[in-house]
């Protein structure tokens, strides 16, 4: 199966210069991408509804999802006055059931993981978790504890893919992960994570795919156009094997 992951920036070019949604969707859709990840996109926003004329009548994942990916999971993380964003997952397998799970350390930032169990052909249970961490690193090391009491919970035999905004440029997350036995696909494939932001240019490797009881194969970074201009992160792809 091919994976995406891809923080959205709500929709919005770097520096939220442009609403650029209807964009990003062709180029999701072109990716051919069986599962995508998604951090940073709106349940609803009221204002920006009114603001842009082209603001999607329903949520950006199910915008996005459109009629490719027939399955999504969403898991709200932000709420304000406005509206809400957070996770989501779109999936060409069927969804059998999703939590998102609350890891927001302290009133600074709203962060969750999106735990997502889908049906694969062959297999009895693929699990997905989308990712998006905090920006700071105690903030970070915490979350990171939580994700692995989420993976010491599922079965041991089962294939789990971890994918998203670890917002990890010191790197730290890798040596935590890898003792619930995950493995990142660039690392695996070129010794270091992918660098992804930002988009144009990419200095710091902030995203990662993680699998486990499972294999990558030809992980990418997107960064070349489109692209580099449909969001400040630029988005990976990688085979899976199961």
């Amino acid at each position: 199966m091919r994976v995406l992951t891809l923080n959205t920036h709500k929709g919005f070019t770097f520096f939220n210069r442009r609403f650029i949604l209807p964009e990003l969707r062709e180029a999701v859709r072109a990716s051919a991408a069986d599962i995508v990840f998604l951090q940073e996109v709106h349940g609803t926003h009221d204002r920006h509804a009114k603001r842009y004329s082209d603001w999607p009548s329903i949520p950006q994942y199910e915008f996005l999802a459109d009629s490719i990916w027939p399955e999504f999971s969403y898991g709200r993380n932000a709420v304000y006055p406005d509206g809400d964003h957070g996770n989501a997952l779109l999936s060409k397998f069927p969804i059998r059931s999703h939590q998102n799970l609350d890891i927001s350390v302290g009133d600074h930032e709203e962060r969750g993981l999106l735990h997502s169990v889908l049906n694969v052909s062959g297999h009895r249970e693929v699990h997905a978790i989308c990712v998006h961490l905090g920006l700071r690193e105690n903030h970070r090391q915490e979350q990171l504890k939580l994700l692995g009491d989420l993976l010491d919970s599922l079965p041991a035999d089962a294939p789990v893919i971890i994918a998203g905004d670890f917002n990890d440029w010191r790197q730290r997350a890798h040596g935590l992960l890898a003792e619930f036995g995950m493995h990142e696909a660039f690392i695996d494939a070129f010794g270091a994570p992918a660098k992804s932001f930002p988009a144009r240019w990419p200095l710091l490797p902030l995203d990662r795919i993680y699998v486990r009881n499972a294999t990558t194969h030809g992980p990418q970074v997107l960064n070349r156009r489109p692209w580099s201009h449909l969001s400040d992160h630029a988005p990976l792809a990688v085979e899976v094997r199961i």
